[in-house]
């Protein structure tokens, strides 16, 4: 895997933020606007409406030169061939979903604010690790709390790349980014947006 293709904005998608008849108008402003990676993360159990929606995201990703990550559904993401999985604290391990996925799958792990899960990561094959929340998340109200600092320690200890995640916006991005991180993940500021492609463009220059 070219670590250099995990640098940038990586959308997360919100069932809450984006209905049927505007997923896919949604999804392809941000990638207009430079995400280089966009999750598929889908919490109710239409498994019908999961597959669909996935493989259009799939085509549209391909169109686009953009990464498809689904988020914790080994399943889904072998279904629609997506180029990897995000996996959580209580999701599936990490030899389990590369042994189904394949050698070149990109796989993430979320580890929070503990650089001690995300050194087991990388030792376990992961190919990044993402730290959060930073800022208070509409998404997760309850979600640790990780700090600034914890970047800065995980770039001198961790040789995959890295991905901060909770209550980013293009006001704070750049903290982050200052602090070595690879990747913004960000979905309410991105998709909540009245204008979504302008605001990946926003996010998408502070790496340049």
């Amino acid at each position: 895997m070219n670590a250099d293709r995990l640098r940038g904005l990586y959308a997360i998608t919100d069932e809450r933020l984006m209905d049927e008849n505007n997923f896919l108008i949604k999804a392809e402003s941000a990638l207009l606007g430079g995400a280089r990676l966009i999750q598929y993360r889908d919490k109710s159990h239409h498994a019908e409406k999961r597959l669909r929606q996935a493989s259009a995201l799939k085509l549209l990703c391909q169109k686009n030169n953009c990464l498809l990550i689904i988020n914790d559904d080994i399943a889904l993401a072998n279904a629609v061939q997506a180029d990897g999985l995000h996996l959580g604290r209580d999701d599936a391990a990490i030899d389990q979903a590369r042994e189904q996925l394949g050698e070149a799958a990109i796989i993430g792990v979320s580890c929070y604010d503990q650089i001690e899960l995300a050194t087991k990561a990388e030792r376990a094959g992961a190919n990044y690790v993402a730290f959060g929340a930073f800022f208070p998340s509409p998404t997760k109200p309850q979600a640790a709390t990780a700090s600034l600092d914890l970047l800065k320690t995980a770039k001198q200890q961790l040789q995959i790349p890295i991905c901060g995640i909770g209550g980013i916006t293009t006001d704070n991005a750049h903290l982050l980014i200052e602090q070595g991180a690879d990747m913004t993940a960000i979905i309410t500021d991105l998709f909540a947006s009245h204008d979504i492609q302008k605001t990946a463009s926003q996010i998408t220059h502070l790496f340049s």
